[in-house]
């Protein structure tokens, strides 16, 4: 009985960390605090490298690299490196029409399907610059996106920064407003991390910059590129933080049905990292293991919490308390279906769309946790539908 209870309150307590606590103390800690990066001379702005891996990106690669050619930053002073994944859509023309008028956008086709880490990869080693900015193609530049990733590298122990990524094309039918909630909390959890402890734990994937000398090779079956790097980072005792004013604009993913795939390949690259930075959790009187622990291993444990809870309040039944806590339960594991039953009636309800949201999320880390453990060979996947 003891130890039901134990597991019980463990995995609440675990879920409500992750979720409330953390949030809410990281933000309490960063209060008062602020960046004061300086403004910088075009003498003193770094040499950018962008690296871009495409595949079959027509609907959105123009708008891309206009955004780029349009920013505010000295044109001699950056390079666009393109590499097309053996697109086999308009892609590859649309960038040889720009590449032609842009002398300083490197553009490489690849004739077999090799996954973007390893893409990026190759245009590192193409690359000049000694800022490297990772981007995809559907992720659009504002003309200061490039002055306000270089400021703060003016502080030589910050070794990546991290966009403001800004959602478009929200839908009310969908769950673009969920997933935009979801998005715009995450930034601002990211941002206290980087004011109080140098450790804003993950960047969004979409844009961020590292300096050259701190790129790692990617492993070629990774899933969550992104994150590897950053954790390369806090390997190498350097900071993390993410810049507000650097602003960058992506559709927000509206099907939930895709939105759903996606986030079972991250939950499964999620778990590889895991298991390469594991060690990082110890000893967890660092900013970075602490942030590590409350903001990403215990939402990645958030299904096993979930289902832990069910089950001990299920056989903790003989207490009034523990029946209403599994009923309760029960309700929430029932609402994605009863909000998919009402979408099918043109009835949207924001609060409903939340809770399937949060559920969809942990169906994507229990489904990624097994396809983990069955071994990662490759690191190629389906890319998510564009302008959903």
């Amino acid at each position: 009985m003891l130890t039901l209870q134990i597991l019980f309150w463990f995995s609440v307590l675990m879920i409500f960390h992750s979720y409330v606590f953390f949030p809410f103390l990281v933000k309490f800690l960063a209060k008062g605090k602020s960046f004061n990066h300086p403004d910088l001379s075009e003498d003193e702005l770094p040499q950018m490298s962008i690296l871009v891996s495409a595949f079959n990106e027509e609907a959105v690669i123009a708008e891309k690299i206009e955004s780029v050619f349009k920013s505010n930053y000295p044109l001699h002073k950056f390079e666009l490196l393109i590499g097309s994944d053996n697109s086999d859509d308009e892609t590859n023309k649309i960038i040889e029409s720009y590449a032609a008028k842009h002398p300083n956008l490197v553009f490489k086709a690849y004739s077999k399907r090799r996954g973007k880490q390893n893409v990026v990869n190759d245009l590192f080693h193409l690359s000049k610059g000694s800022i490297l900015i990772l981007t995809d193609a559907n992720v659009i530049f504002d003309e200061n996106t490039l002055l306000e990733i270089a400021r703060p590298f003016t502080d030589e122990k910050i070794g990546l920064v991290d966009t403001n990524m800004i959602n478009r094309g929200l839908k009310k039918e969908g769950i673009s407003h969920q997933e935009k909630a979801y998005i715009s909390r995450e930034v601002y959890i990211k941002q206290y991390e980087s004011l109080v402890w140098g450790s804003m734990m993950g960047p969004f994937g979409g844009c961020y910059a590292i300096r050259r000398e701190d790129y790692s090779q990617v492993p070629s079956n990774a899933l969550v590129d992104d994150f590897y790097i950053n954790m390369k980072i806090f390997e190498k005792g350097k900071l993390a933080v993410n810049n507000l004013e650097a602003k960058v604009f992506e559709d927000v993913s509206n099907d939930l049905k895709i939105e759903l795939i996606r986030k079972i390949r991250i939950a499964t690259g999620n778990f590889q990292n895991l298991k390469w930075f594991g060690h990082i959790l110890w000893p967890l009187n660092s900013g970075v293991a602490f942030t590590f622990l409350s903001h990403k291993v215990l939402r990645w444990l958030g299904p096993f919490f979930l289902l832990i809870s069910l089950f001990s309040s299920a056989l903790l039944w003989n207490t009034p308390f523990y029946q209403l806590a599994f009923w309760l339960q029960i309700v929430g594991f029932s609402i994605p279906f009863i909000d998919s039953l009402l979408k099918k009636i043109s009835v949207n309800s924001r609060l409903l769309r939340f809770i399937t949201h949060f559920y969809s999320m942990n169906l994507a880390l229990f489904i990624g946790f097994f396809r983990f453990s069955r071994g990662v060979k490759s690191g190629i996947w389906k890319v998510t539908k564009r302008n959903q």
